[in-house]
């Protein structure tokens, strides 16, 4: 879906202009996105495996729950909505938890110029992983994992793995240190 979003500085901050997001990505706009990390209390993390169908990063490992920020939508409004398109998780506001905005700028050899910045938040996740519904054209797979093992998994993100997405290893290390604290 080709959906309106925000364009914002090289700083974030609004610029009062929107755009198609094929737009955006072509022209390199910078823009928003939503992160959702879902932990459990046993110390397990929700990873997400990008959909075959997906132009960047096909088949790779990511976030538990990532998209665009519509024009005119709040952070958090994204993530809910985000969470209930991509895993069918209906989650409301106080599950958030925020633990910052992240810059990630990189241009994609089919032509994208990605330059977001990741609004991120961390969650826990109250259900059994066989009650999410993956939405098709964007979730290939679910798995749980734990945090000594999403540790093991970034630490080796160089090691041409091709498990998670390698340019966000620094990212993935700050994700995992605040889940660490939450746990």
């Amino acid at each position: 879906m080709d959906e309106l979003i925000d364009i914002v500085d090289a700083n974030g901050k609004p610029t009062g202009q929107t755009a198609l997001k094929s737009v955006i990505h072509q022209k390199g706009y910078y823009h928003n996105t939503a992160h959702i990390w879902f932990y459990t209390k046993n110390g397990e993390v929700l990873l997400s495996q990008r959909s075959a169908k997906k132009l960047i990063c096909p088949l790779m490992w990511d976030v538990s729950v990532a998209g665009h920020i519509d024009a005119g939508e709040t952070p958090e409004q994204a993530a809910i909505r985000e969470t209930k398109e991509e895993i069918g998780l209906t989650i409301l506001k106080p599950d958030l938890i925020k633990i910052g905005v992240f810059k990630c700028f990189q241009s994609y050899g089919n032509g994208i110029k990605d330059n977001e910045f990741h609004n991120t938040f961390i969650c826990e996740l109250n259900t059994s992983l066989s009650e999410l519904t993956p939405q098709e054209d964007e979730v290939e797979a679910l798995k749980l994992v734990s945090l000594d093992v999403f540790k093991t998994l970034i630490k080796n993100i160089n090691d041409n793995n091709n498990h998670f997405v390698p340019s966000n290893k620094a990212y993935y290390e700050l994700v995992y240190n605040h889940l660490k604290k939450q746990v």
